[in-house]
């Protein structure tokens, strides 16, 4: 994007969201099996860095992997139906959300935490050798920044001078863990330590994440080496689709009628750690299901936000987002469709 484009972010936000809202409803009618991990709540950072980028850069991904395939333009409806595990799916249905691949597209992502890092400095070291001013990203999550593999990445990028941007897409939870209480330090001073660059930014406003990413990627693509963004945002469904966390706050009763026995169990059960100890036990467990509920019903909200800031004189949003609706319903009952006649 040559120029600042609010509504062209708000668009690519909105249609993010709907398409993963799509995503969710099709894996509660069942039609989706396993896990799925949806990136809402992430849409500020995946749209102020993708905006960016032009042909030929490549994009390693994680396990949330759905929204960023959409915005780079990959066919929405091979999209669900790889998640619907049809063979006509993206990867033949053989992948699943969390293994995409796009060859067109240079995107590929992973289950493994931690393996955007490698498999963008590969793309970049590939970009180094043929001369050429594209450049990687790599998306992860804040706890994947203590995985060997992506420090390596690190390392190995500030040492060759690989052009790859690090988006580390902070939440301050690594699954049910939470990450401030298992990650020493800074991961921003952590990057510099390997001689890469970095900050901190509001990963909820989509015109920050913006006005960083273009500064640093023109940069890169003038051979300014590797970069490193920590964002903050929330995973408004969670971990995953029925995450047990969230549970506790949409089914209470039935909930902690299952877990109060086992709790109680574990408290006074006569062998292991003292008292005070399994105390404070309880009170982390309590705890994460307090920091679930403070995620899902955070004040920042990135389409929100960015919606306060258009001009309704420019375009009209209503219109916008009813056009965006009526593609993303279109994409589905063609998906549907193709689903339902089942393979050729």
């Amino acid at each position: 994007m040559l120029e600042f484009d609010l509504w062209l972010l708000y668009q690519m936000m909105f249609r993010s969201r709907l398409f993963e809202e799509a995503v969710k409803k099709q894996w509660e009618n069942g039609l989706i099996s396993g896990e799925m991990h949806l990136g809402t709540g992430e849409e500020a950072i995946i749209a102020g860095v993708l905006c960016e980028l032009k042909d030929g850069d490549a994009v390693a991904l994680d396990h949330r992997g759905t929204s960023a395939m959409l915005l780079r333009g990959v066919d929405p409806v091979s999209l669900l139906l790889e998640l619907f595990g049809h063979p006509e799916g993206l990867c033949g249905g053989l992948g699943g959300h969390m293994h995409l691949f796009s060859k067109d597209h240079l995107m590929a992502s992973s289950g493994i935490v931690g393996s955007s890092g490698p498999a963008a400095a590969g793309f970049a070291l590939s970009a180094q050798y043929q001369n050429t001013d594209n450049i990687a990203v790599a998306f992860f999550g804040d706890g994947a920044m203590n995985q060997g593999m992506m420090m390596e990445s690190i390392n190995l990028a500030s040492a060759w001078g690989l052009p790859v941007l690090f988006v580390c897409k902070d939440n301050d939870l690594a699954i049910s863990t939470t990450s401030s209480h298992v990650t020493g330090g800074n991961l921003v001073d952590r990057a510099k330590g390997f001689g890469v660059p970095g900050q901190r930014v509001d990963g909820y406003d989509v015109k920050k994440v913006w006005q960083v990413s273009s500064e640093v990627i023109r940069r890169m693509r003038s051979g300014g080496g590797p970069y490193f963004l920590q964002a903050q945002c929330v995973h408004k469904d969670g971990h995953f689709l029925g995450d047990p966390l969230l549970r506790f706050h949409d089914h209470p009763v039935k909930e902690f009628s299952k877990a109060t026995g086992p709790l109680i169990k574990s408290f006074t059960y006569p062998k292991g750690k003292n008292v005070v100890n399994r105390a404070k036990g309880l009170s982390e467990v309590f705890s994460l299901i307090l920091n679930a509920k403070k995620q899902r019903k955070t004040k920042k909200e990135p389409l929100q936000l960015c919606s306060f800031e258009l001009s309704s004189e420019e375009y009209n949003l209503e219109e916008i987002k009813n056009i965006i609706a009526s593609d993303i319903q279109e994409a589905v009952q063609k998906a549907l469709e193709i689903n339902r006649k089942g393979v050729k």
